[in-house]
């Protein structure tokens, strides 16, 4: 068994040496050489001895490890610069069993922030907001898992992009070589024929049937060109000569639907896909062309970190919320158009199983409207309806109903908390409710000209956009607006976690501003390649999610700007999003829910 040294600079010399790779004893005693920054004694060494009349590591740097020569004699900063190449998992995890100096990597700082550096380069800020107190290591680890998931992703679906791509371009020069083809060999044929028939006269045809007794242009013995007789026979050339052409595209296209399905042999058409395309052959009168000559057989490639499942939800109408509960993105709730809410267990089959329609025992519907937002904490979920109601939900007891609330017009964001569920509605306000208590409304806030489109809160204060252009910062124990900001355009949707708050806007453009004890200022304004509405933001320290009307996805980094990772596209605009303990789920805009999640 190699010592915890050894096996540690095994693994940074390696590379791309896995995690796995760390061997640990934790039965053999670890010294503990160099501390940062230490003055004590150093331990013994854990490297093999330096060759003779090698200088000293006492000799050549301020290294508080004088009699040692191993990895760990380094100076502290080198062992950090060496460590920012380990997984950002090794380093919180396995390297704090090797020994007591390693471990201290997970606590420095400066280490998880030369990582950073490395992870989204020297050219953009990060973090985006204050950088007192924020969570170094939570961020880096973050980081690498998007990376590993959401880059690959991107990476396949630009390869399946381009496949299909050239698929569907040797396709189409395969039926331009078919039409070509049959045009040549009709050609030929028409040619002597009127050979024949003319005595002498060159007849010049193109690509229509030589059988046909027509004349289209015929060139005497002075090479004068003779007119043709009739404009209808002209007409009915063309029409002709169109019917022909339309026939012989839909024979091709006919012949290679049919190999596709069974293959050329009778088997199964997805396997002899490539080799059809790959052989002109296969394609129009059926004659055998040149084969081109197959590549080489490559090693599989690893399955991507991503999984994808489509939940058909059984709803008839757009789906305009999504919503991951109970911890760890095992159960998805979806709101609908169609008046309802359902719970879904997604660790159940392949796409997810229906557990609850939301709704009482005799109530054909969950609302009596579109029910447009859903909000959780703990077991309380909660559901924002046009019918001017927020409905309450036990998750623990099955989706049994938990209360009723009635507000004064159509409720467009929900925020729920501990102590308090908040409510934007349509006609200017927030109103407040405590769950527990037997009289529910706390108090109503009016800090908008128009409907309140987006809200965020914690346990202090309360962030909400308005349609009027307005973002307003509310101080839940002082009792009082704290600030008020004028954008140029309205937020629809938001995200708060730490000391950063980040919000889309109308016109596809995305927001982050800084939250200090109440004050909230703008940092920047990124434009991330949307191009409509931004309907759902989510920031956490390392990530960063956005969906847009303008049917698209985002995955990035948060830092300034954005890094953009990977970009999903749909077919209608996506109206939601919600992610979860790794899990990522998307309504689509139409009656589905996509949902990413980590492949077993």
């Amino acid at each position: 068994m190699p010592t915890p040294g050894r096996a540690f600079h095994a693994l940074v010399l390696g590379g791309d040496t896995v995690m796995s790779d760390v061997r640990v004893n934790l039965c053999e005693p670890c010294p503990d050489p160099v501390r940062p920054p230490s003055n004590e004694a150093p331990g013994p060494d854990l490297q093999s001895p330096q060759p003779a009349g090698h200088p000293s590591s006492a000799d050549a740097s301020p290294s508080p490890c004088a009699e040692t020569n191993g990895l760990l004699s380094l100076p502290w900063e080198m062992v950090t610069h060496i460590a920012s190449y380990l997984p950002a998992q090794c380093v919180s995890t396995v390297l704090p069993k090797v020994c007591q100096t390693l471990g201290n990597l997970e606590k420095d700082s400066s280490a998880w922030q030369l990582r950073a550096r490395r992870l989204i380069g020297s050219q953009a800020g990060f973090p985006v907001g204050p950088r007192e107190d924020f969570d170094w290591p939570t961020a880096c680890l973050e980081m690498e898992q998007l990376i590993i998931c959401w880059k690959g992703r991107a990476q396949l679906l630009a390869g399946q992009a381009q496949k299909e791509e050239e698929e569907s371009n040797q396709v189409r020069q395969q039926q331009q070589a078919g039409e070509d083809r049959v045009a040549g060999e009709e050609g030929q044929d028409g040619g002597r024929e009127a050979e024949v028939e003319g005595g002498g006269v060159a007849v010049q045809e193109a690509a229509y049937g030589a059988g046909e007794e027509m004349e289209v242009v015929i060139e005497d013995g002075d090479d004068e060109m003779q007119p043709i007789e009739g404009e209808d026979q002209l007409a009915r050339l063309r029409e002709h000569l169109n019917e022909r052409v339309e026939n012989i595209v839909a024979l091709i296209e006919e012949e290679r639907d049919h190999r596709m399905l069974f293959g050329v042999n009778g088997e199964d058409g997805a396997l002899n896909h490539q080799e059809n395309l790959a052989d002109p052959g296969n394609l129009g009168n059926g004659r055998q062309g040149e084969m081109e000559q197959s590549p080489p057989c490559r090693s599989p490639s690893p399955p991507p970190a991503l999984e994808c499942i489509t939940i058909p939800t059984n709803h008839i109408a757009s789906v305009n919320s999504v919503l991951l509960v109970g911890g760890e993105g095992k159960v998805c709730a979806t709101a609908s158009r169609d008046w309802n809410v359902k719970l879904w267990d997604l660790q159940a089959g392949s796409t997810g199983t229906l557990l609850h329609t939301l709704g009482g025992q005799d109530a054909l519907h969950t609302h009596r409207g579109w029910v447009w937002c859903l909000a959780s904490r703990g077991s309380l979920l909660a559901s924002g309806c046009f019918d001017s109601s927020v409905r309450l939900w036990d998750l623990q007891a099955g989706g049994a109903v938990g209360g009723l609330i009635r507000t004064d017009s159509a409720v467009l964001c929900l925020s729920c908390q501990t102590d308090v569920l908040l409510a934007g509605t349509l006609n200017k306000t927030i109103t407040m409710w405590d769950t527990r208590a037997a009289s529910p409304v706390v108090k109503s806030l009016c800090l908008h000209g128009n409907a309140v489109m987006c809200l965020a809160a914690d346990d202090k204060y309360i962030i909400s956009g308005g349609k009027d252009r307005t973002v307003a910062v509310y101080d839940r124990r002082a009792d009082k607006v704290l600030k008020k900001l004028r954008l140029t355009s309205y937020l629809r949707s938001m995200s708060y976690s730490g000391s950063e708050v980040w919000a889309g806007d109308s016109n596809g453009m995305l927001y982050s501003f800084s939250m200090q004890a109440g004050t909230l200022e703008t940092l920047s304004k990124f434009d991330v390649g949307h191009t409509a509405m931004v309907t759902g933001v989510h920031r956490s320290h390392g990530s960063l999610y956005t969906c847009s009307s303008d049917r698209t996805v985002k995955v990035h980094i948060p830092c300034a700007p954005p890094k953009t990772l990977c970009t999903l596209h749909h077919q209608v605009g996506v109206s939601g999003l919600s992610v979860d303990a790794g899990v990522f789920a998307v309504a689509t805009g139409d009656v589905c829910v996509d949902v990413w999640r980590p492949r077993k």
